[in-house]
Formats: structure tokens, C-alpha cells, sequence
């Protein structure tokens, strides 16, 4: 079995900063050749790093249904290349069959339980991110990094 798991989980330096999370135990399973990394964001098309955004005006699913957007701290719509690079890492999972994931919560991407509010204050609210949303809606099964320990 095959899990996708988010590239800043096990080491890429993919947030839109340029850091990463790294957690052994999930980096250990893609070395491993059990897990799949990527970051639905780069695959979007976007930099690293990258001004910081979130979803404004609802979560992942309102995103997918054209009810939300999610902005940049710029203040530029970049919902385009969210539903883009939501749509390429589900398409990963589906070649490679994979029906789990581990994901990053609070990213407007990969949130699994909660995202930022869209203020840029920190604050947040419950939701799923973009590729989050979409995978579920897919039935892959998905997971918050905090939740493997």
C-alpha cells in the first residue's frame, strides 16, 4: 500500500517560505518506496519561495465550487494555480492507486482539519485546503501529520 504524503513533510523545501516539516518516520516510508511525495502548490506552478496565502471566504470545497478564492498577502488571486496543482496531485494518486494521505494541516492546500482564516492574523477555522478538499471528494482516505505518532 502506497500513501501520498505532502513534500514538505518528509524534507522538500517547498513551503511557500522555503522551509520544510521533516518527519523521519514519513520520509523513512518514501525512501522506502511506500510513500509518494509531492506538494500540490509547486506542481500548481507556483515559486519557492512564495508570498503567503490563504483561502478566503470559505474552505477547500467552496474553492473547488468557484464560491471562495484564495488570495495572496499581495492580495493576487491565485486560485488558479491551487485548483491546478489540487488537480495534478490527485491525478498522482490515481495512477498510483493509492486510497491514503498524509497531509500538512492548516496549508491552504493540503489542510486537513483546519486552514487560516483568510485575515493573514494567524487565525483559523475549521477546513480542508484545496488538494485536501478534492482528495476526499475522491474518496482517498486523508490524514493530518499529527495524527501518525
Amino acid at each position: 500500500m502506497k500513501l501520498l504524503v505532502s513534500a514538505c513533510l518528509v524534507g522538500c523545501r517547498c513551503r511557500y517560505d522555503g522551509k520544510s516539516y521533516e518527519d523521519e518516520i514519513l520520509r523513512a516510508l518514501v525512501e522506502k518506496g511506500l510513500a509518494l511525495s509531492a506538494c500540490p502548490e509547486v506542481l500548481g506552478g507556483f515559486a519557492i519561495p512564495r508570498p503567503r496565502a490563504e483561502i478566503v471566504d470559505g474552505t477547500g470545497e467552496d474553492v473547488l465550487l468557484r464560491r471562495a478564492r484564495v488570495i495572496n498577502e499581495n492580495g493576487e488571486d491565485v486560485t488558479p494555480q491551487f485548483v491546478r496543482g489540487a488537480f495534478k496531485f490527485l491525478d498522482l494518486a490515481i495512477k498510483n492507486n493509492i486510497k491514503y494521505a498524509i497531509l500538512k494541516d492548516k496549508s491552504p492546500s493540503c489542510g486537513v482539519y483546519n486552514i487560516y482564516d483568510g485575515s493573514f492574523t494567524g487565525k483559523l477555522k475549521q477546513g480542508r485546503g484545496v488538494s485536501s478538499a478534492l482528495l476526499r471528494k475522491w474518496g482517498i482516505i486523508i490524514y493530518s501529520s499529527g495524527q501518525i505518532k
